[in-house]
């Protein structure tokens, strides 16, 4: 399933603050349970990746994957040539060194531009720290691809769609496992232009 998820909720079961989650919204399953492909803190909306089949997710999740996962960022702040240079080149985080693997301008003027930027790993605020660690201020940050999955243009937050056997056996041959589908082969799993069904529970 591909989750578009709000700013506001967060990726926990439950919430002793009480705060939304985004297991509130998710259908509910006769068998098993959804797990998250990763995370995204209670600030930044986009793109999340559920399954029932935690081999999958532990392996798009793991940093041997080298998943790309790719943000629409909007900064605050005067951005550099030498800014975006320090960013693809690496910094020094308080848990180790970290860079984009790509940053392109994305659009908007003054204080306030859009860039995209892709990542191969799932630290806690990466993102954001990056651009932090540069003096500026990440003021929407917003998930639109894992993988070779993207956000799709249209769906709106707190909907959903489900992905079809042809975009999962492709999530699978991506991480090294077999399609769901063992007549398919890896080569014939491509991502399709469609899915299969939509939703939202309120």
């Amino acid at each position: 399933m591909a989750y578009h998820k709000p700013a506001g909720e967060i990726c926990s079961r439950s919430d002793p603050a009480g705060r939304p989650t985004i297991f509130d919204r998710l259908p509910r399953l006769k068998e098993g349970r959804w797990v998250a492909v990763g995370r995204l803190d209670i600030n930044t909306s986009g793109l999340l990746l559920l399954t029932t089949d935690g081999e999958l997710a532990n392996r798009l999740m793991h940093p041997s994957s080298q998943v790309e996962r790719e943000y629409a960022v909007r900064v605050l702040g005067k951005v550099t040539r030498e800014v975006l240079e320090n960013l693809r080149r690496g910094v020094q985080l308080e848990d180790g060194p970290a860079c984009f693997q790509s940053v392109r301008p994305a659009g908007g003027e003054g204080a306030n531009q859009w860039f995209h930027v892709v990542l191969k790993e799932g630290r806690n605020r990466e993102v954001r720290r990056l651009w932090e660690s540069q003096g500026l201020q990440v003021s929407r940050l917003t998930r639109v691809r894992y993988g070779g999955c993207h956000l799709r243009r249209g769906l709106k937050a707190g909907h959903w769609d489900e992905l079809d056997g042809e975009a999962v056996s492709a999530l699978r041959a991506s991480v090294g496992l077999r399609p769901e589908n063992d007549a398919k082969s890896v080569k014939e799993a491509r991502w399709p232009r469609r899915v299969v069904k939509r939703g939202r529970r309120k």
